[in-house]
């Protein structure tokens, strides 16, 4: 592989580690703090399999970089410009029903692109994809059936839902956002975004009008992520998360 290309994939696994550290870590916030006992625990779940996934995708990243920076220190010894997640899983948590929506919007995509990935020319890359293509199954299926709850729930949850994915619509259109890095890999390692947006419209789109939401119109979309250009919620996210890592660098457990 050509170095041009070994570093468009670096920074193509720092994107797909990125996104899940950040909204595993989103979403552990709910620990302890679900509406029900049954969903505190399958939240904790699914934010275990999204930093499993972005400790395999990372550990690969610093594999192909070849720096000697393995995915602890991709994780913790990176500042926020560093970070190539999309703005959307760095938001806040909100209230439940909006941490559903950005969960449903996230895991639509994720679940496509996994299955493309899995496919990959790039073994290694594949077989990460695969596992964690298997766990994007259950999470698109958990959170759509929460939005059909909710949306087709009570006066309140369907106002809150319908809030939520008004405010967090703006975000999505980063999921389908190409750059070089994308054309440099389109094709045999990874899927052109844009390919994927027909069929994540298709899904979105069914989930939302048998919750009885509406979907919102395009307009403008909040983009940057890609580049290390993200809102300020990701600073506030990383040094909470990254505190123990940097005050005691090299401890051992």
């Amino acid at each position: 592989m050509r170095d041009s290309q070994e570093e468009a994939l670096f920074e193509y696994l720092l994107r797909l580690g990125d996104d899940r550290l950040v909204l595993g870590h989103r979403l552990s916030e709910w620990c302890g703090h679900g509406p029900i006992l049954e969903e505190d625990i399958a939240l904790a779940n699914v934010a275990l399999d999204l930093i499993g996934q972005a400790t395999h995708f990372l550990q690969l990243a610093g594999q192909v970089e070849g720096q000697g920076r393995d995915e602890d220190a991709l994780a913790y010894f990176r500042d926020a410009i560093d970070y190539r997640n999309i703005n959307l899983v760095e938001l806040p948590n909100g209230d439940f029903g909006r941490t559903i929506v950005r969960q449903f919007l996230f895991d639509a995509w994720s679940v496509l692109l996994l299955d493309r990935l899995q496919r990959a020319a790039h073994t290694r890359l594949a077989g990460v994809a695969a596992k964690a293509y298997k766990e994007a199954r259950y999470h698109v299926r958990h959170s759509g059936e929460w939005v059909l709850r909710l949306g087709d729930g009570t006066d309140e949850s369907h106002r809150r839902v319908q809030t939520a994915l008004d405010e967090l619509w703006p975000y999505t259109g980063e999921l389908f956002a190409a750059d070089e890095v994308d054309r440099l890999l389109a094709g045999a390692v990874a899927p052109e975004p844009a390919a994927l947006e027909p069929a994540w419209r298709e899904v979105v789109s069914d989930v939302v009008r048998r919750a009885t939401l509406t979907l919102p119109a395009d307009g403008y979309m909040h983009s940057g992520g890609r580049h290390g250009r993200h809102t300020e919620h990701l600073g506030h996210l990383l040094a909470e998360m990254q505190i123990l890592a940097r005050s005691h660098p090299g401890a051992k457990w």
